[in-house]
Order: structure tokens, then C-alpha cells, then sequence
């Protein structure tokens, strides 16, 4: 039995959690210690509540980081600095603040004891990997996973990096920046999903649910919306900050979903929310570059990349019960085969093996 610690600033999504939850399942070990409160309430195992450096400075940092990466686009994952010596004290002083109740519940929860650290988000406990480095000596083996804007936006942490013994993630796109990745699909339990209702009244329903506007492509979504409520009986359901209880009912009430389409900084393809609405039968919408979709074996979503090929697709969609009906089967199974938690879980310890973070 491995004993497996997962350590993530955030429950992004409630995917660092799946994969605790698939480790315990598949008969291994496994805790998660997350750093900070999702403000989306997903389920936590160890949460230690520190102060989220989010508020006015921090928030400031962020933006002229996504600003300077959407004026030169990468093609290759960057390594994280500081850019002055005032954002250096920062980091340098939230360490020190945040170090007694880290050292506490290393003692605590005796996280010493465990086998393998996955970082999730690719992120130590300190910005300068402290810790990270320590368990290394000890003898422990470290897995980063990378989600989505760790890499597009702050970038690798170098200490972290140099020390990491497999590196995988979830999203396409991260293949090309950085070479040594190993791509795995997140294992997702359809266990919490409400059975889909059947439909009810003339207007087809269309649900959109971003947590960031921009990354979602929100605008772009509204105005071919806009143009279709002209055309079709629609009802758009534009979802924000909602309780994810009560979303996820809703959305179990929706004839179709849109992930997202056209956004920036975001990647492509799709993530936790369209997981969710292809496994309760529902089709869904979701931007991809040809190499990507083309990638993703028996690709289940509905491919959309602009305004006239989303326009195009929710006509179809809309307009054909049968296809609707077929395609949501097809997200079901998919969800199942692709990431059921057996399957996530032997291709996962097939890359421990390659890698040799366990012995054959």
C-alpha cells in the first residue's frame, strides 16, 4: 500500500480531491492538505484556512502578470521570479507568516510518514519549495500536476521543478510547454451528480456556468445567444458564483451546456464543469484546436472555436432531439471509460513505475 500526500494552494475545481479520493478507493493511502478555503465550497480533508493572499496587492501582482503574458504569448513554460524587490519581500514575508502553522500540522497529521508528495499546481508549501527540498532528502518521491494557469501564467517553480521525479497534467495544451509532461486524465467520481430530469416545456434549455468571464469566452457566448433567442425557443441559464449543490440541479434540468468558446489565458478544451455536464447525459460545447480534438480519443464534445461555429452547433443541437439525445449518451460512457477512477488509477501507477517512484 502507497501512501500518497496531496498538497494544493486550492481544491481547484474539487479535482485535487478526486484524486485523493481515487488513491483511498484503488486501496492506497492518501491524504490532502489544501492551503487555503474554496470559496466554491468543494470538499476538503485537511484544510489549514491560511489567509489567502488574494486581497488588493496580490490581485495587483496577478494582473500585470496575465497582462505581460498576453502581450507576448509563450511557447515554452517559463521559470516563476519575482519581478522587483518589492514583490520578493512579499513572498519572502508570507512564508514567514504562514511557517508556524505549516510546521504544526506537519507535526499534527504526521505528513512526514508519507511515500509520495504530489503537488498540485505544481506549488510547495513555501514559495521557495523549503519544505519540498526537505522531503527530497528524506528520501520521498515528488509528483508535480499541473491544471491550467500555474503554467500559463505564473510559471514553473524552478526549485520545485529541478527536484520533481515525474511531472503530469490534465490539459492539452501543457504538453507543448513543457517537455517532460505526462498526460493523464483526472479521475472523477459521477457518484454526487443528480440523475438528469427529463425535460419540461417548449424552450430548450442552454446552461453557461464560468468562473471567469474572460477565460470562458462569456462575451463571445452571450452574443451568439443573443442572435439565436431571435431565431429558436431558448431559455439561456448564465450561472454565476451559485452554491455548486444547486448547480449542479440545475444543470441537471438542461437540455444543453457550453463550456467555453474564444476565451483568453484559458487554454482549450475543457474542465471540471463540462466533465460534469457530459457525465449526466447533456451535451456539450466547448472550444478545442484541431490537433487537440483530433488527440482526444472518441472525442465526446461538441467542438466550437468562434462565433459562427458555436452559432452553427447550438443550431443543431437545438434543432435535433435524436442528436441531442445520442451525443448525451456518448458523454456518459465516455466520462466512465476515460475518467472512472480504475482506469486514471492503473495509468497512474504505470507512470509511478516508468519513473520509478514505486518498484514493479
Amino acid at each position: 500500500m502507497l501512501k500518497i500526500l496531496h498538497i494544493a494552494p486550492l481544491n481547484f475545481a474539487g479535482v485535487p480531491y478526486d484524486f485523493y479520493q481515487m488513491h483511498n478507493a484503488c486501496g492506497d493511502y492518501s491524504r490532502i492538505v489544501t492551503l487555503h478555503q474554496n470559496e466554491r465550497v468543494f470538499p476538503e480533508d485537511i484544510c489549514l484556512d491560511l489567509p489567502l493572499p488574494n486581497q488588493t496587492l496580490a490581485k495587483l501582482l496577478r494582473k500585470k502578470r496575465i497582462n505581460e503574458l498576453e502581450e507576448k504569448q509563450r511557447d515554452s513554460a517559463h521559470y516563476f521570479t519575482p519581478k522587483n524587490l518589492f514583490e520578493k519581500v512579499y513572498y519572502r514575508f508570507y512564508d514567514s507568516l504562514i511557517q508556524p502553522k505549516i510546521e504544526k500540522a506537519i507535526s499534527d497529521y504526521s505528513l512526514d510518514d508519507f511515500d509520495i508528495i504530489h503537488y498540485d499546481g505544481g506549488l510547495d508549501f513555501y514559495r521557495d519549495s523549503r519544505q519540498a527540498l526537505k522531503w527530497k532528502k528524506q528520501g520521498k518521491k515528488i509528483v508535480c500536476c499541473y491544471y491550467g494557469s500555474d503554467l500559463r501564467i505564473r510559471g514553473l517553480i524552478k526549485e520545485l521543478d529541478e527536484i520533481s521525479d515525474l511531472n503530469i497534467t490534465s490539459e492539452y495544451d501543457h504538453l507543448a510547454l513543457k517537455k517532460d509532461l505526462e498526460y493523464l486524465f483526472y479521475p472523477y467520481d459521477v457518484s454526487e451528480l443528480p440523475a438528469k430530469k427529463e425535460r419540461t416545456g417548449e424552450a430548450i434549455k442552454i446552461i453557461h456556468s464560468p468562473t471567469n468571464r474572460k477565460y470562458k469566452g462569456t462575451d463571445l457566448i452571450i452574443s451568439v445567444i443573443d442572435k439565436i433567442k431571435k431565431e429558436r425557443n431558448i431559455e439561456f441559464l448564465l450561472k454565476e458564483n451559485v452554491d455548486r449543490k444547486k448547480l449542479l440541479e440545475i444543470k441537471s434540468e438542461c437540455d444543453i451546456s457550453i463550456d467555453q468558446v474564444g476565451g483568453t489565458m484559458g487554454g482549450t478544451g475543457y474542465g471540471k464543469a463540462g466533465l460534469e455536464t457530459l457525465a449526466m447525459g447533456i451535451p456539450t460545447i466547448t472550444n478545442m484546436t484541431k490537433d487537440y480534438a483530433d488527440w482526444l480519443p472518441e472525442n465526446p464534445f461538441v467542438v466550437a472555436n468562434n462565433f459562427n461555429e458555436l452559432y452553427r452547433s447550438l443550431i443543431n443541437l437545438i434543432d435535433a432531439e435524436t442528436f441531442r439525445n445520442e451525443n448525451g449518451k456518448k458523454g456518459i460512457e465516455w466520462v466512465k471509460k476515460y475518467h472512472g477512477f480504475e482506469n486514471v488509477n492503473e495509468n497512474l501507477m504505470k507512470l509511478y513505475k516508468d519513473k520509478g517512484n514505486i518498484s514493479s
